[in-house]
Order: structure tokens, then sequence, then C-alpha cells
């Protein structure tokens, strides 16, 4: 931790109470009291805001086109941008399970997209993020979109969050869903553990959302806090407020983002407002890239290739800044690698918390938000799955694609329809990321040495975590929770 952790205050205290007397003793355990009354206030506040299918170019730093977003940007001017930052699946209950437990979706069995209704979550075996915090004495709340089980034993609030207000899946598992909607139950809006609400308002749920945040920031203001604020737009079906309808030259998908970047701006208003900005970590990214089937009601990933659903950078690579005030630099950028897998470990770093006791994937990148010198990725290889199959794995510039059917868009849809849509398949591709962004260079008969190597990580990864491609069990897998 880089604050004063809890052991060096225990070995002062004992120090005092070595001394004879016990007025000496007594003035010790004042200044116990007092020493971790310090340490508390020390521990900064963490806010990571997770939105749904917002492409990589959807960030005015990112290069968005027809809206744009002060408020996001300015958490980059404020500390760093990260360019090469991925999700570890390319799909919603995935990426949220990963970035929540640090591990790949395949090692603790949360893959694809779970369904209202199916008997399945997060394990309760797994300790999750709000769990890291839990242990020195964080208050937690998640806001918005949860997607890891609706049954009650898989809900927020038996994993680590004190409140919870938002939906348990996507929102367009309803009975409005433009082609399967005879195949969803009422949306229910939960608040803890109780349905509140049935196909709520969605253009209200940006600032429903946003004013449960400033209220639960308000209400912890004297203690630390961790906020997962886990906004349900950009998925479509999209929608905004009044407030915010008609507002961009992007149409209603610019004015989406619009009224998220207000979030972002209300949170850091209410953070200044209580001083509370200076010992604050925000964290801001999404949790796949756009759902380039839905036309203008889809993001942009421009210039990576293709987007959710897909294993190309489109899909894995997502927006990512970070501020920290007197820690993170401002105005710094990381082209390292780095991934949501990652920010549970480095968490417990800061906070000096206990890592889980089973096996996670994620990495310390602490040294990459200071930009300490020198400070590369701490990952050999990073792996990208879909569903069982392993589709591609990169190490440092150079990613390697396997044979794998992907979904490519042939003619996106209108007026929040799904488009046209085809399944090719891609042979072995190697591609040196560093020059070629967007994939379209196959270098794999240049440098076969260089996929030799990848393939070799490949192995290690299938081996772990299974490959129903070259048909591999896996050999390091935990299962999802189960209900009967």
């Amino acid at each position: 931790m880089i604050q004063t952790p809890v052991k060096s205050i225990l070995n002062r205290f004992s120090v005092m109470c070595c001394l004879n007397g016990g007025i000496l003793v007594l003035a010790a355990i004042f200044s116990m009291t007092e020493l971790i009354a310090d340490e508390a206030n020390s521990l900064p506040n963490v806010v990571i805001v997770f939105t749904d299918d917002q492409g990589y170019a959807d960030v005015g730093v990112f290069g968005a086109d027809g809206f744009e977003t002060p408020h996001i940007d300015q958490i980059a001017r404020d500390g760093c941008q990260f360019t090469s930052f991925y999700v570890a699946q390319a799909v919603c209950s995935a990426s949220r399970a990963a970035l929540l437990t640090g591990c790949y979706p395949n090692r603790i069995g949360i893959r694809g997209a779970l369904g209202p209704g199916q008997k399945m979550g997060i394990n309760s075996s797994e300790t999750l993020l709000p769990e890291i915090f839990k242990q020195r004495g964080y208050a937690t709340a998640i806001y918005g979109k949860w997607h890891l089980g609706d049954a009650p034993e898989f809900l927020p609030t038996r994993h680590g969050f004190d409140e919870y207000f938002g939906l348990p899946y996507s929102n367009d598992m309803w009975p409005k869903h433009p082609t399967a909607g005879d195949r969803f139950p009422p949306l229910p809006l939960i608040e803890n553990e109780t349905v509140i609400e049935l196909n709520p308002d969605q253009t209200q749920l940006t600032k429903r959302y946003t004013e449960h945040a400033v209220d639960f920031i308000e209400r912890n203001q004297a203690k630390p806090f961790f906020l997962y604020l886990a906004h349900s737009m950009p998925h479509v079906p999209i929608f905004a407020s009044e407030d915010f309808t008609g507002t961009t030259k992007r149409g209603l998908y610019g004015d989406v983002i619009s009224e998220i970047d207000w979030s972002v701006g209300q949170i850091q208003d209410t953070l200044k407002r209580l001083n509370l900005d200076q010992n604050t970590i925000i964290i801001y990214t999404s949790d796949n890239g756009p759902w380039l089937s839905y036309g203008a009601h889809g993001g942009s990933a421009k210039p990576l290739r293709e987007g959710k659903g897909t294993a190309w950078e489109g899909g894995v690579r997502v927006p990512c800044v970070m501020s920290w005030p007197g820690h993170i630099p401002a105005g710094t950028v990381c082209n390292e690698l780095a991934a949501t897998i990652d920010i549970l470990p480095t968490m417990a770093n800061i906070i000096d918390a206990k890592l889980p006791r089973t096996k996670i994937d994620g990495k310390n990148i602490l040294s990459l938000m200071l930009s300490e010198d020198e400070a590369k990725s701490p990952h050999d290889a990073y792996y990208y799955f879909w569903q069982d199959e392993l589709h591609a794995v990169r190490s440092g510039p150079w990613k390697l694609h396997f044979p794998h059917t992907y979904r490519h868009v042939v003619e996106p849809g209108v007026d929040g329809q799904p488009g046209q849509q085809t399944y090719p398949k891609t042979e072995m591709a190697l591609y040196n990321l560093d020059q070629d962004i967007s994939e379209s260079q196959n270098l794999l008969e240049q440098y076969p040495e260089v996929a030799g190597r990848l393939q070799r990580y490949a192995l290690k990864a299938r081996t772990e975590l299974g490959d129903t491609l070259v048909k591999t069990e896996a050999t390091e897998r935990r299962e999802p929770g189960r209900i009967k």
C-alpha cells in the first residue's frame, strides 16, 4: 500500500505500549485510535464507471466524432489514458465476471451472456472486488447493470455490495426485444433484493443511477467507499432523457453518450464539493466494443477491426482513463497492455488487502498507472476467448489469431433493428499491433518464430482453461454457481 499500512501502525502501537506507566499506556491507546482513524482517512475512495457496448472511438480523447465527452476527457487530463486496455471476453456477463474477480471468465465458468431465470451465476466461493474492499472497511455499492445471475443467491448484496439499484441483466432482455421479445419476461428494476418496478422507463435509467451514486457518496463521505457505476447504456435499445435528446450531431447514440458524460460530471462535482476529489481513484472503461449490427444505434471502434462478440481489436480493446490526484501524473498516456482483470489485484495492492486464495489471472498494474520509468505490462501473454474457444493470444506487440469463425456485419440495421451478419472464417494470422492496429497485414509467413512462441503460450492457456476449437479439456476451471 502506498500510504501507511495497518501493520506499521500496530508496530508503532507495540513500541508505545512497551513504555512504563499507566499514563503512557493510556496515551498509547489514544494514539493508536488516532492512527487508525488517520489510516482510514488515507485509504482512497474508488469509483469505477463501466459502460455497456461503448466503442474504442466513443470517447473524445479516443477520437469521438459527432459528440463531446468533456468530463470523461477530464479524467484523462487529470490522469492517464490507456490506449491498449482490454476486456477478457467481448460480451456482457463474461466481461463483468472478469472485472470483478480478476480472472479470465473461462476460469470461473461464466462465459457469454446470462439470460433471465438462468439457473446459474457467480459462485459464492469466488472473491469479488467489493469483498476485497470490505477487508479494509469500505462502504460498497453498485448502481446499474449486474449480469452475474438474477437468482437471490447471485445478486450483488450476496457478494460484497452493501447496496444495489439496477437491472439484473441487459436492458434488451425484455418483451420489446426487436426479434426475440416472446422469449423474455418483464424487465425487473431491483433495489437490493426487491423488484421495485417492471419494464422501467429506460429514458430515466442513466439519471436514476447517477442520483443513487451521488447520494451514496454523500452518505459515505466520512469513510472510504467503493462505487461501481455500471451504466446500462449504450447497450441497445438506447435511450436518453429529454434533457439530452437531440443535443448532438451523432443522433440518439451521441445523445446517450453525452448523458453518460454528464453523469461522470455529476460524480466529479460531488467529489469536489465534499473535498473528496484529491483522495479518489476514478476508472472509466467499457465492457466490450460496439454492437456494429445496430448501425447508428451502435458505437464505433475505428480504426480497430470488427466489434462486440469478436476477438478482433474492435471487440476487446476498449477506452480507458484513470485519475488519482497526487499519484497518477496528469496528462499521461500508457501504451502498454493492461486489462480489466488487473483492476482487482491492483486495488488490493493499493489498499493493502489480501488477494483471493484461489488463482486469479490479473496482474498488479500500479507501475503503469503511476507512469513509472521503464514500466512494462506485467502480462507475458494475454488471451482472447469467445465462449469456450481460444481465438487469439497477444504477447508484446504481436497478436496471433487461430482459425475460427467470427461475427461480421454485412449490412447494419436502422432505427434500432439489427442488421445482416455473416460468419466468415479466419485462418491463422499474425499481426504486429504497434504497426498495424487494424489487423490488416498478416505477417505469419515472415515471422514463423514469433508465431511459434505465441503458440506455446496458447498451449498453456488451453491446458488450464480448455479450448473446444482443438478439443482440449480444462484442468483448472472452477464451476459457476448453480441452483436447482
